[in-house]
């Protein structure tokens, strides 16, 4: 199998032919020999900054000596990019490999795997395969039907901050989004929870009650940012001083309570990890499209902010980073976002925007964004077709200290790294 076909058969269904579930995942994996068996795991929930708290831990782990994967969603770019191994993109030929093994055992199936799941799968035959130790998993969607959900002991369940989205399949309100996240606390194993609204805390502490696992929840009240600037952050947090992170957004100092917070409780249940390889991990940190400075002159950010809590946090960030300054936004949403408010929470800061539609079929053209924009906001808006081309009327049009920011969908970070190459 060339690396083509094992994208295709990767593909084989449909994206929103997605259903939620475990029962062919499960059967997948034990076809394959349950390589999930053989790992441990951090397992990560939330709505927002999943990515990034996994990131930072998976960097951690990986600088403490633990063989370390790190399972995320969505890519950039290519497949690979989900399934990291000490750091590093899976190969195209353990890619092709793993798909040979699943593609034998999906024949075995009358209910064939979605797309997700398959991926899922083949993530866990690359780790097992390449020794790893520990993974750092990323939920995809959800969390108590979602494919990753094949984990019967992690080391630790990570709760990041809840809110509203996935709403039509999730449910409507931070309580029922909360038990469909709490669904990967196991029975007897730790919890970490970031501080947040009291009806999600709620549900992740009877849960953890009623599973008789031991909840940790992130303390803002004893973190202390001594520096921030474009080049990173310096913290104190619980009796730790003097940390930093390489990653520019307020919201990522929630984030590293939480990664923390989870490194305290694996020290605890026996994990070698020095305080040296917590603080050379943290500041090895990288991840790509979360409040990223892509070039300073003229100064472009990037944040894939895709829902209304990310566009709060967004403008925390630009209130924090950029007061007092306008700024060229470059907008492209998937249609079944609540996209008005996310323009309505930047629009104080907005000069003018540029509306485009990004690579998927989910997403909501360019022409509609920028008529909704100019309703919601009275700005000008213009349609720039796709990422690329958006991207180059956008930069045409700048003046002398202008900023642009794009937002919106990690499905366009790609695209905007392409472009970026190119110019």
């Amino acid at each position: 199998m060339n690396y083509q076909q094992a994208i295709e058969f990767l593909e084989i269904s449909n994206w929103m032919g997605s259903r939620l579930g475990l029962s062919r995942v499960k059967k997948l994996l034990h076809l394959a020999g349950d390589p999930q068996n053989r790992m441990q795991f951090v397992h990560i929930a939330g709505t927002n900054g999943k990515g990034s708290t996994a990131a930072m831990l998976a960097s951690v782990l990986q600088e403490a000596g633990y063989k370390t994967g790190l399972y995320t969603s969505p890519h950039l770019r290519k497949y690979n990019e989900r399934i990291r191994i000490d750091g590093k993109d899976v190969s195209d030929e353990e890619m092709c490999r793993a798909a040979e093994i699943l593609e034998q055992c999906v024949e075995q199936m009358d209910d064939r795997p979605t797309v997700f799941e398959r991926i899922t799968a083949l993530a866990m035959v690359c780790f097992e395969r390449a020794g790893c130790e520990v993974v750092v998993l990323e939920v995809g969607m959800g969390g108590r039907l979602d494919a990753t959900n094949v984990v019967d002991e992690p080391a630790c369940s990570v709760l990041c901050h809840i809110d509203l989205d996935h709403t039509e399949i999730l449910g409507d309100t931070l309580e029922k989004i909360a038990e469909e996240k709490a669904g990967i606390i196991k029975p007897g194993c730790p919890a970490v929870a970031q501080d947040q609204s009291e009806e999600a805390l709620a549900v992740f502490r009877r849960t953890c009650e009623e599973l008789d696992s031991p909840l940790t929840v992130t303390d803002p009240g004893l973190l202390t940012v001594r520096e921030q600037s474009l080049d990173g952050q310096i913290f104190d947090y619980r009796d730790r001083r003097d940390l930093q992170i390489p990653l520019v957004a307020n919201y990522q100092l929630v984030n590293v309570m939480g990664v923390l917070d989870t490194v305290d409780v694996l020290q605890q249940n026996g994990w070698h990890i020095s305080e040296e390889a917590l603080r050379e991990g943290l500041k090895k940190t990288r991840w790509a499209g979360r409040f990223e400075i892509l070039r300073k002159d003229p100064l472009m950010i990037i944040d894939g902010a895709h829902n209304p809590d990310g566009a709060k946090q967004l403008a925390e960030c630009l209130a924090t980073y950029l007061a007092d300054r306008k700024i060229v936004f470059l907008m492209g949403v998937m249609a079944d976002k609540d996209y008005r408010r996310m323009i309505r929470t930047v629009a104080p800061f907005a000069k003018r925007f540029v509306a485009v539609t990004p690579h998927s079929s989910r997403s909501l053209p360019c022409e509609d964004l920028a008529r909704v924009i100019e309703e919601e906001t009275g700005l000008p808006a213009l349609p720039g077709g796709d990422v690329k081309s958006g991207l180059s009327l956008a930069v045409q049009g700048l003046e002398a200290g202008d900023i642009l920011c794009i937002f919106g969908s990690l499905y366009q970070v790609g695209d905007v790294q392409e472009w970026l190459e190119g110019v």
